[in-house]
């Protein structure tokens, strides 16, 4: 882990001034931030072991994941084992197909994560989601939680919904103006209020 984006308390100062809700969420949840994984290989295969199934389940599978790989989340250490050896871990076929083929590919620079970095966050997120098991509530998270994109408004995340309605007095699911709304008034720093509202339904 890192420290905070350097755009993140300027981005308190923009939203504070924009918005009465996120002044508020501002306010109350005065520590910590949004930090970086830092590594693309291991999000994309923690995004990838944790799609469908509940945190508890993710967390068990991935202990055991990484026991398999002797803590060396590579894409090396990963292409080096079998497909049987990776399912016993609990992984479903398609997750397996997913992570092999990820490894594969960066290791024969298929894809390049480093280009992620020049690339617009819809080039990026078009990008990711060219990876099998990816799609796009996957690419926004790994352009939120390993690049630190300042302006990510991820609207297929349930949680994110959750948060809008209960914070904004809507109905569940907030109506898709409402939310286009919300992304103009928190834009350029939709990351940062994505995180405060994330934070009002989950303090961990």
């Amino acid at each position: 882990m890192s420290k905070s984006p350097s755009y993140w308390n300027k981005a308190k100062k923009v939203l504070s001034k924009k918005d009465k809700v996120m002044k508020k969420l501002i306010l109350k949840y005065k520590d910590g931030s949004l930090v970086t994984r830092n590594d693309v290989f291991f999000s994309l295969c923690k995004s990838i072991i944790g799609q469908q199934i509940s945190v508890a389940a993710a967390d068990s599978v991935f202990f055991k994941f990484k026991k398999k790989c002797k803590n060396r989340i590579t894409a090396k250490s990963i292409n080096s084992l079998s497909f049987s050896s990776l399912k016993k871990c609990g992984l479903s076929k398609h997750k397996v197909k997913g992570i092999k083929e990820l490894a594969k590919k960066i290791l024969d620079k298929k894809f390049k994560p480093n280009l992620i970095k020049r690339m617009s966050d819809e080039q990026a997120i078009e990008y990711l989601s060219e990876l099998r098991q990816i799609g796009r509530w996957s690419a926004e998270m790994i352009l939120l939680f390993t690049y630190n994109r300042s302006n990510i408004w991820p609207i297929q995340d349930i949680g994110l919904l959750r948060a809008v309605s209960n914070n904004y007095k809507k109905n569940y699911f907030p109506p898709k103006s409402f939310l286009n709304k919300l992304s103009k008034r928190f834009s350029p720093y939709c990351s940062v209020a994505t995180w405060y509202l994330w934070r009002s339904i989950d303090d961990e």
